[in-house]
C-alpha cells in the first residue's frame, strides 16, 4: 500500500505545494487502492475517467508558477447525491440510473476551482433515504472495520471511502445524520454546516428544509480545509446565508491547541438516558468527557425535553417533502421510463414502480398521507410545532453552553441485514443527529474510541448554535487532539483494513 494514501489532506497537500509528490501520483494511489479493496467495501458507484487528466493539468499549472488554493490536486470523493457533468448521477436510484447533469453542483464546482482532483461518485441509500446504505438500488457497502456491518447512512459510500483510504477528503449529505453517523460508526470525521452555509444548488433534494452538503474526511482539520472550499453564499441557492464566514481550517488549528477548552461550558441532554444506548457507546462518550473536563472543560446538565419527540416529527416532515421533491421523476423530462401501455399516468405508475425501492415508496405514502385533507393539521402541522419546540429547547441551551455533546449515534456499526425488515429501528438510528437538522444547527462528529463490547468505532457529537460552525472547529480539533495523545495514535491505525487489530 502506498505511503501517500495514509497521508491527511492537510499533510498530502503540504507535500504537493513543495513538489515532494505530484497530483498523478497522488490520485494514482488512490486509484490503485480502490481498485485493491473497492470490490469488498463498494464506497464507489463510479470512478471518474478523467481524474488523471485533471491531476495533469494542477501539476501543469503548479509547475508554470500559478498560485493554487491549499488543496489544489488533493483527491476527492463524490457523494452520488450531488450532480455532475462528467459522472452519472443517480442519487443511489435506478430511476436516475445513467442520468447525466447539464450542470455541476455548486460544491463540485468550487472544488474543482480550487483544483481537488474527483476520483469518482459514492454509493449511498437511495435519495439519501436511510441509515445503512442497505437502500442502495446498486448494493450495499461495507464498513471497513468489518465487512459484515453497515456503513452507516445515507452517505456510507462517502465514508467507507475515506476510512478505507480510498479518498483523503469526501463530500456528503446531512438531512437527519447522513454524514455523521457514518462518521460515527467508521471511525470518521463529518461535519454537518449550519443550515445555508454551504449551497444545496446541485443537490438532488430529499427533504428541502433539512438537507445540508459537508465534508467527510479522516482529522477536523481537513473538515475545515474543505469547508473552506465549498462553504459560502450561493446566488443560485435561495436559502443560502450571505455571511462572510472565517476560515474554518484556521479555527481547526486554532482548537489543536487545547487552548478553547479552559472554561468551555460543555452541555449534556439529561433527558438522554444511558438506557438507549449501547453501553460502549455510553462508556466512550463518559471517558472522553472525562478527558475534556480534565482539561479544564465544565460539564454543565441541561434540559431540552422535546429532544424525544424529535424522530416523529422529522419522520413525519420528511417523507412530507421528500413526497413534493420526487414528484418530478415522472417518466416525462427524464430518468428511468418504462413503456406501458395507457395513458401518461399509466407510464408515470409503471416507471416509479420499477424505478423506486421500497424505502423511498414506504416514505412517498406516507408523506402524501401526511399533507393530504384532513391530516395535515394533525400530523404535518404538529410535527411542524414540535420542530418550533425543539429549536426553542435549543436556545435555552445555549443561553447556558457553548456547545452541546451527545453520542453520535446510539450504537456502533450493526450487521448488514440486521434492521433492513425493522424501518422503525432504523429510524431510531438518528436520533441524536436529527435535532441539529429540525433547528438548522450545524453539528459534528468526532471519533471518541472503541466500544468494548466488539471493538467498533464510536464517535461524539458537538452542536453549537446556528452559524457558529467555527467553534465547532475549534472544540472538535481541541478533543481530537487530546483523544489521540489518549490513543497514542490515529484510531483508523487499528482499522483491519490496514492490518491493524481493533
Amino acid at each position: 500500500m502506498s505511503d501517500l494514501i495514509r497521508l491527511s489532506a492537510a499533510e498530502l497537500a503540504g507535500k504537493l505545494a513543495a513538489g515532494e509528490v505530484s497530483s498523478v501520483e497522488a490520485t494514482q494511489a488512490h486509484l490503485d487502492r480502490i481498485a485493491a479493496v473497492d470490490g469488498d467495501i463498494h464506497a464507489f458507484l463510479h470512478i471518474n475517467a478523467h481524474a488523471l487528466d485533471a491531476a495533469a493539468d494542477i501539476d501543469r499549472r503548479r509547475g508554470a508558477g500559478e498560485s493554487l488554493s491549499p488543496l489544489a490536486g488533493v483527491p476527492l470523493a463524490i457523494k452520488d447525491v450531488l450532480v455532475t457533468t462528467d459522472m452519472p448521477s443517480t442519487s443511489g436510484s435506478k430511476i436516475l440510473e445513467g442520468y447525466l447533469s447539464p450542470f455541476d453542483a455548486t460544491v463540485v464546482a468550487r472544488s474543482r476551482a480550487a483544483g481537488l482532483v474527483p476520483l469518482g461518485k459514492t454509493n449511498m441509500d437511495e435519495f439519501a433515504m436511510g441509515s445503512s446504505t442497505e437502500h442502495s438500488a446498486y448494493g450495499p457497502t461495507h464498513n471497513p472495520w468489518d465487512l459484515e456491518r453497515i456503513p452507516g447512512g445515507s452517505g456510507g459510500g462517502s465514508a467507507a471511502a475515506v476510512a478505507a483510504f480510498e479518498a483523503p477528503l469526501a463530500l456528503g449529505s446531512d438531512t437527519g445524520g447522513s454524514i455523521r453517523q457514518p462518521a460515527h460508526v467508521t471511525g470518521t470525521v463529518g461535519m454537518k454546516p449550519t443550515y445555508g452555509g454551504v449551497s444545496r444548488y446541485g443537490a438532488i433534494a430529499l427533504a428541502s428544509s433539512l438537507d445540508q452538503v459537508g465534508p467527510v474526511t479522516r482529522t477536523v482539520l481537513d473538515a475545515g480545509l474543505l469547508h473552506d472550499v465549498i462553504g459560502g453564499h450561493d446566488h443560485n441557492d435561495s436559502t443560502s446565508l450571505t455571511d462572510a464566514w472565517p476560515s474554518f481550517a484556521d479555527a481547526a488549528r486554532e482548537g489543536a491547541t487545547g487552548a478553547v477548552l479552559k472554561g468551555l461550558k460543555i452541555g449534556v441532554i439529561t433527558e438522554l438516558p444511558d438506557s438507549g444506548f449501547q453501553a460502549g457507546v455510553s462508556a466512550s462518550f463518559r471517558a472522553a468527557l472525562d478527558l475534556l473536563s480534565a482539561q479544564g472543560a465544565e460539564i454543565v446538565p441541561i434540559s431540552a425535553p422535546h429532544f424525544e419527540y424529535g424522530v416523529a416529527a422529522y419522520y413525519l416532515i420528511l417523507p412530507a417533502e421528500a413526497s413534493s421533491n420526487l414528484a418530478k421523476f415522472d417518466s416525462v423530462r427524464f430518468g428511468l421510463r418504462v413503456n406501458a401501455p395507457g395513458t401518461v399516468e399509466d407510464v408515470m405508475a409503471a416507471t416509479r414502480e420499477a424505478g423506486f425501492g421500497d424505502e423511498v415508496k414506504r416514505r412517498i405514502i406516507l408523506g402524501t398521507y401526511a399533507l393530504s385533507a384532513g391530516y395535515y393539521d394533525a400530523y404535518y402541522g404538529s410535527a411542524q410545532k414540535v420542530r418550533t419546540l425543539i429549536q426553542r429547547d435549543f436556545d435555552a441551551a445555549f443561553a447556558q453552553v457553548d456547545v452541546i455533546a451527545t453520542p453520535s449515534a446510539p450504537t456502533t456499526a450493526f450487521k448488514l441485514g440486521e434492521k433492513i425488515n425493522d424501518p422503525l429501528q432504523m429510524y431510531l438510528n438518528d436520533l441524536t443527529t436529527i435535532p441539529a437538522n429540525l433547528a438548522g444547527v450545524p453539528g459534528i462528529s468526532v471519533p471518541s474510541g472503541l466500544a468494548e463490547e466488539d471493538g467498533l468505532p464510536v464517535g461524539i457529537q458537538f452542536l453549537a448554535p446556528a452559524r457558529a460552525d467555527a467553534q465547532l472547529y475549534r472544540v472538535g480539533a481541541a478533543t481530537e487532539a487530546a483523544l489521540l495523545d489518549s490513543w497514542g495514535g490515529p484510531l483508523l491505525d487499528r482499522a483491519p483494513v490496514l492490518g491493524g487489530t481493533r
